[in-house]
C-alpha cells in the first residue's frame, strides 16, 4: 500500500528563501538577513514558535544568470 503523503509545511523552508545565509558563529549558525537575527535552528522555525505564524518576509531565491 502506498505511503500517504506528509502534510504541507507550515513554515516555508529558509534555503530557498533569498535572506538566509550561513554565519561563521557556531553556537548559532542560521540567520535571515530580513529579520536581522541569527538561530541554532532555521529562522522560519523560530519565527513560527515566536508569533504562531510562518515567517511574513520569505522571498524566493532567484536563479542566477548562466
Amino acid at each position: 500500500m502506498p505511503k500517504a503523503l506528509p502534510p504541507p509545511r507550515a513554515a516555508p523552508l529558509c534555503r530557498r528563501c533569498r535572506h538566509y545565509f550561513v554565519t561563521y558563529d557556531p553556537s548559532f549558525p542560521y540567520g535571515c538577513r530580513a529579520m536581522g537575527f541569527s538561530s541554532k535552528r532555521a529562522p522560519c522555525l523560530d519565527m513560527l514558535g515566536a508569533s504562531g505564524q510562518p515567517c511574513m518576509r520569505f522571498q524566493p531565491k532567484t536563479d542566477k544568470p548562466a
